[in-house]
């Protein structure tokens, strides 16, 4: 894991463009989390929640709901950047968002990512990150996104 760039003002983020972050620690990604996720979604699909039947699917286990792995993001990216000082930080959006392979349980996961747009927003700047989360031992990404924050100061 690399230490998270610190950023304390609009104007640090805007000189941000492009930057490259580092990579974050591995995130354990297991039965009980696929679970509680399923449970707060209501979404209740076998490939996620049976794993005896899921032994039998296209994946021999589990996997984790594709918005699970983008919900991971909230805590894999502070571990990429911070923002210090601004008065709040809104999820805006996301431009992009792709699955290209799944995440089984059991495994862990990873995020890096890359500062692509910086812009003034008022009272802020909106930053957007394109961030991708890979398994462990895995040769493709399990989610690549584009999301957007506003922060606030």
């Amino acid at each position: 894991m690399t230490d998270p760039l610190i950023f304390t003002s609009a104007d640090a983020l805007l000189a941000a463009r492009g930057e490259q972050l580092g990579v974050s620690d591995w995130l354990d990604v297991d039965q009980r989390r696929i679970d509680l996720f399923a449970e707060a979604t209501g979404d209740h699909q076998w490939i996620h929640t049976d794993p005896e039947r899921a032994t039998e699917g296209p994946f021999g286990t589990t996997i984790a709901h594709g918005y699970l792995t983008l919900a991971l993001l909230p805590v894999l990216v502070p571990r990429l950047l911070r923002v210090e000082g601004a008065r709040m930080a809104i999820n805006y959006g996301v431009n992009r968002v792709r699955f290209p392979s799944p995440l089984p349980s059991g495994s862990r996961v990873r995020a890096t990512g890359r500062i692509d747009d910086v812009t003034e927003v008022e009272g802020g700047a909106q930053l957007a990150l394109a961030a991708t989360v890979e398994r462990e031992g895995g040769t493709k990404p399990v989610c690549v996104a584009e999301t957007v924050v506003r922060y606030l100061w």
